[in-house]
C-alpha cells in the first residue's frame, strides 16, 4: 500500500505501511532488519484519544518509535495500528541515532499526509456515488 524509503549515513531505513482490514501495519526498518520492538496504537471514539503499547526485545532500543509511531497512526486513521521497528547499525554514533530518529519521524508525518489524502479522495468518491 505504501513504502517510503530514506538514506540515513549508511544506512537505509524503509517505512512500509498496509491495510489490514479497517486497520493498519506498519514496518520501520533499516541497517540489519529484525523485530526491535512491537507496537499496538489503539483510538478510543468515547475520549476521542489514542494510546499505545509497547513490548521491546531484550537489549533493543526502538521502544520509543515503535511506540510513539503507533499513537500517531491510531490518532490519526482513527484504527488500530500495530508498528514493529527493527533498525540496526553496529558502532552507532548518538548523532546517527538522533538523525535516524528525526528521519523515521518524518516518514511516519508521510504516511500519515498520504492517508490523509486518500481518505479524502474516498470521501470524495463516496460523495460522487451516492449524488
Amino acid at each position: 500500500m505504501f513504502q517510503i524509503k530514506r538514506k540515513v549515513g549508511k544506512i537505509e531505513v524503509i517505512l512500509d505501511a498496509k491495510k489490514v482490514g479497517e486497520d493498519y501495519m506498519l514496518t520501520l526498518t533499516g541497517g540489519e532488519e529484525h523485530v526491535g520492538a512491537v507496537a499496538v496504537g489503539l483510538f478510543d471514539e468515547k475520549s476521542q484519544r489514542a494510546s499505545s503499547s509497547v513490548i521491546t526485545m531484550p537489549g533493543h532500543r526502538e521502544e520509543y518509535l515503535a511506540l510513539d509511531g503507533a499513537r500517531q497512526v491510531s490518532r490519526a486513521t482513527r484504527k488500530t495500528s500495530v508498528f514493529v521497528v527493527g533498525i540496526h547499525k553496529d558502532n552507532i554514533s548518538p548523532e546517527e541515532i538522533k538523525d535516524v530518529v528525526s528521519v523515521a519521524g518524518e516518514m511516519i508525518e508521510s504516511f500519515i499526509a498520504f492517508y490523509k489524502k486518500e481518505d479524502e479522495l474516498g470521501r470524495q468518491n463516496n460523495d460522487l456515488n451516492n449524488a
